[in-house]
C-alpha cells in the first residue's frame, strides 16, 4: 500500500488535502545546507542525551530500590546497558560536536595541496 506523495499534496485521508512536505534531510529556503545538516546533527544529540539520561536514572533507581545491597560487590546490571550505550551516545558526540565529515575532507585536500606546492 504505496501512496506517491509529490508537489506538496498528500494522499486524502492521511494528513488532509493539503499540507507541506519536507523531507527531514531536506534544507528551508534560505539556509545554508552544511549548517542546517549541523545544527540539525546537535539537536538529535542533545535529545539522546536526555533519553539516555532518564532511561538510565530510571533503571538505577530500579535496581536501587530492588535489593541493591545484596548484590555484594557483583557489577551492578544497569551498568552494562550504561555502559553500552554510553559508547554510542559518545559516538554520537564526537559526529555532532568533534569531527564534521564535510569539513574533514576538505581540510586534508587543503594539507595534500600544501604539501604539494612546497
Amino acid at each position: 500500500m504505496s501512496r506517491k506523495l509529490s508537489e506538496g499534496k498528500a494522499p486524502s485521508g492521511v494528513w488532509g488535502s493539503k499540507t507541506l512536505i519536507m523531507s527531514y534531510y531536506s534544507t528551508p529556503d534560505g539556509k545554508d545546507p552544511q549548517r542546517w545538516h549541523l545544527a540539525r546533527k546537535r539537536a538529535s544529540f542533545k535529545s539522546h542525551l536526555t533519553t539516555y539520561l532518564i532511561v538510565n536514572a530510571g533503571l538505577w533507581l530500579i535496581w536501587y530500590f530492588t535489593g541493591a545491597k545484596i548484590y555484594g560487590n557483583h557489577v551492578p546490571w544497569p551498568a552494562w546497558s550504561t555502559l553500552g550505550w554510553g559508547i554510542g551516545l559518545a559516538s554520537h558526540y564526537v559526529s555532532a560536536y568533534v569531527s564534521n565529515g564535510e569539513n574533514a575532507v576538505e581540510k586534508e585536500y587543503d594539507k595534500l595541496n600544501q604539501k604539494q606546492s612546497k
